[in-house]
């Protein structure tokens, strides 16, 4: 037997807005032909007044213990992952710890920005296996509209609002076929950290600032490091690509994951993908996938799954898990 942390629960939140590419198109220069074919985004939800990523999250939050059958009073430990938080500070994490009357449990917040799920699932599971909490709640939750500068058409375009969450459960299992995590990856390379960002900060400029991207080289880098991260948490596991049931990638762009999809010779009916009706949600793109596609039935316990991301910084990472 060995201790894992198993997921147990999951939910997502979007805000009640969804803006169509035709809406955008109506205040941008930009039209839904041009947004599809370079993007496959379709659709996404911007936050309106009263909707803050703290609320998703909660929202969020709430459906994975519903789904997981569990009260709040029952988590220990609480990773938020997100670029927007509510303030500056207290960790927004703190808030949703208040909202669910867990009151003395660990909270903290975690930024790697698209890849922050992947680096909070991490630390999460490093946690549980440790012994220092027996339940968590991993968040990604995002209002990365509050970033956006509508004059940029080629960003502005690209982005949307929303949280995913998980419950995660430390239990023993059976080494070869129990559920849990298996293997997580993860890397950073502050050296491109000039072709993803937002040029505004409290110790800098003393501003919000808008979110900034050079398209191509964001791309290159993309496939290449998602490719190669994928194929090491395969190694690290000792799992034969041809054994994962699904590829849960981040989803910032079409074109990103076919081609990732296609360096890894995977199928693309064993994706999931929801960029279409989401855009890029940072930190919340990968646990909202993967809502999706658990809640639809495409993801049963049992199946071997890999998620992946990559965001401004460079970071990104990599987890198996059989659910």
């Amino acid at each position: 037997m060995t201790r894992r942390s198993v997921l147990v629960g999951t939910g997502s939140a979007l805000p009640k807005r969804c803006v169509t590419n035709a809406e955008l198109a109506q205040t941008v220069d930009t039209s839904d032909e041009w947004i599809v074919a370079r993007t496959g985004i379709r659709s996404r939800y911007f936050a309106g007044d009263g909707e803050t990523t703290g609320s998703l999250a909660i929202e969020a939050a709430n459906n994975a213990l519903e789904a997981a059958g569990i009260a709040g009073t029952d988590i220990d430990l609480i990773v938020l992952a997100t670029t927007t938080p509510d303030l500056t500070f207290p960790a927004t994490a703190t808030k949703v710890q208040a909202a669910l009357g867990c009151n003395g449990c660990i909270a903290f917040d975690v930024q790697a920005v698209c890849s922050g799920f992947l680096y909070a699932l991490g630390v999460a599971d490093s946690m549980l296996s440790t012994g220092m909490a027996s339940r968590a709640l991993v968040i990604g939750a995002e209002t990365m509209s509050r970033l956006l500068d509508f004059e940029d058409r080629t960003t502005c375009v690209l982005f949307g609002d929303g949280a995913g969450a998980v419950v995660l459960e430390a239990q023993d299992v059976d080494e070869a076929t129990g559920r849990g995590i298996l293997a997580t990856k993860l890397h950073a390379d502050g050296a491109h950290n000039d072709l993803l960002f937002v040029d505004g900060g409290a110790s800098s400029t003393g501003t919000i600032g808008k979110l900034r991207m050079l398209g191509n080289p964001v791309f290159r880098h993309a496939v290449t490091n998602l490719a190669d991260v994928l194929r090491e948490v395969l190694e690290i596991a000792d799992v034969e690509s041809s054994r994962i049931d699904w590829v849960v990638p981040h989803q910032a762009n079409s074109r990103i994951i076919e081609g990732t999809a296609k360096k890894l010779g995977l199928a693309m009916d064993r994706v999931i993908m929801t960029v279409d009706q989401h855009a890029n949600t940072s930190a919340a793109s990968v646990p909202l996938a993967l809502d999706l596609a658990v809640r639809d039935g495409r993801i049963k316990p049992g199946q071997l799954i890999v998620l992946e991301a990559m965001g401004g910084g460079f970071t990104w990472g990599a987890s198996l898990l059989r659910v």
